[in-house]
């Protein structure tokens, strides 16, 4: 029997034109599946489309409109990787109305709307992967992110919820969370090399993760030898949250 093998299904990973959705996107290709990417900005997203060898979609899934033309893209969606940028930070008592309408939109009703979207089919096949990731700071909030905390923690939950519906039709609902990785986010946030350094001799691998660290958890968790997880949030932080 072929282990880790994801031959013939298709996938939809959103924000995929960059950092751990691309890095996701890269695995999932390589276990076989057919996949598509989507994102807003359309010369990033062909350039890794072209790279990838995969299929593209420009989409704002932050809208029913963008979450449409996504999944109408993709075709019968096998497995959902959800994936949206983090909201800007902010201290909490200055959040205003707009932000928190926007971190609504982008961080969980993309992925509400999305699995609603993909459900059906996954439900009919009897098999289905959603995956969202979202963080660390689920667990251990960050001062300075009140909206991504508090819009991760929605998701979280929102799919532990859902996984109590859909696990005896052989979808499995999940979160992955990173910790602190190098990404494009992480340098915006800390922009001073001793701040960055000092941050990661706290982390006990004494080191910033990879984007294709965390993509390695969200390939495994959409194969079927993860068939029997579900409801769960796989922390991949280096030991941040021991």
């Amino acid at each position: 029997m072929t282990l880790f093998r994801l031959d013939g299904k298709r996938a939809l990973v959103t924000g995929g034109s960059k950092g751990i959705g691309l890095a996701a996107a890269h695995d999932l290709a390589r276990l076989g599946a057919h996949v598509t990417l989507a994102a807003r900005g359309e010369e990033a997203l062909r350039r890794a489309a072209d790279a990838l060898g995969a299929r593209c979609v420009v989409a704002d899934v932050s809208t029913l409109e963008g979450v449409q033309a996504a999944v109408e893209a993709a075709g019968p969606v096998d497995i959902l990787v959800s994936n949206a940028g983090g909201p800007p930070p902010a201290r909490p008592s200055e959040v205003d109305e707009a932000a928190w309408t926007q971190g609504f939109q982008t961080t969980f009703l993309s992925t509400a709307r999305l699995a609603t979207a993909v459900l059906p089919g996954m439900r009919d096949r009897r098999w289905g992967r959603i995956i969202a990731i979202t963080s660390l700071t689920v667990g251990r909030p960050a001062l300075t992110l009140p909206v991504s905390n508090a819009m991760r923690a929605a998701v979280t939950n929102h799919l532990k919820t859902l996984a109590l519906e859909v696990a005896a039709d052989g979808v499995t609902c999940n979160t992955v969370a990173p910790g602190y990785t190098a990404t494009e986010r992480l340098r915006a946030l800390h922009r001073d090399p001793a701040d960055a350094e000092a941050l990661a001799t706290r982390i006990p691998a004494r080191r910033f993760g990879e984007a294709n660290e965390v993509a390695a958890a969200v390939a495994f968790l959409a194969t079927k030898e993860a068939a029997y997880i579900t409801g769960q949030e796989l922390l991949v932080d280096g030991g941040w949250s021991i």
